[in-house]
C-alpha cells in the first residue's frame, strides 16, 4: 500500500498560496505563472480554503467580475477536506472520485505540507501497473513458456 508520504517525498512541494483578503487576481497569476490549477488559501499558518481555476471561472470570470476587485474569500471552498501523510493513495482516490474534487491538501500537525493531485495519482498507478508488466514478463520468460 503506498502512501501520500511517498509521493509527497518525490515532490518539490513548493505550497502555493494566498491570503483570504487577497483579489482573485492573485490566485490568477499564480496559476498562470506556475501552471498550477488550485491554489490554498492560508491565513496565518492555518488553512482555509482552497480556489481552484473552475472557481474563478465560474464565479468570476463568467460573470464578468472584476478579478482586481473580487476577494479570494468569497470564491474559496472553505474548510477543504484535507488527507495525512500516513493516508494510502487508495483513500484519496476514494475521496478525489466521490466528492468530484482532483486537489487534496496534505496537512500534518496543523500545517500543509504539500498537495496530492489526481495526476499523482494516475502517474503511480500507470507506474506500478509498468513494474507488475515487467514483472509478470521477467516470470513468464524465467520459465521457458
Amino acid at each position: 500500500m503506498t502512501t501520500v508520504k511517498k509521493i509527497i517525498d518525490q515532490k518539490s512541494n513548493t505550497i502555493f498560496s494566498v491570503n483570504s483578503a487577497d483579489p482573485v487576481e492573485s490566485v490568477l497569476k499564480i496559476m498562470r505563472d506556475f501552471r498550477v490549477r488550485a491554489v490554498f488559501v492560508i491565513d496565518d499558518g492555518e488553512l482555509k480554503g482552497v480556489v481552484s481555476q473552475g472557481d474563478c471561472a465560474i464565479k468570476v470570470l463568467l460573470p464578468h467580475h472584476n478579478p482586481t476587485q473580487v476577494a479570494v474569500s468569497s470564491i474559496m471552498t472553505s474548510n477543504p477536506l484535507t488527507v495525512s501523510l500516513s493516508n494510502s493513495l487508495e483513500e484519496c482516490m476514494a475521496i478525489m472520485v466521490h466528492k468530484h474534487i482532483r486537489h487534496l491538501p496534505v496537512v500534518e500537525n496543523h500545517k500543509v505540507v504539500g498537495v496530492i493531485s489526481i495526476g499523482d495519482l494516475v502517474k503511480n498507478i500507470i507506474e506500478h501497473q509498468g513494474n507488475q508488466i515487467k514483472f509478470l514478463e521477467t516470470y513468464i520468460k524465467g520459465h521457458g513458456v
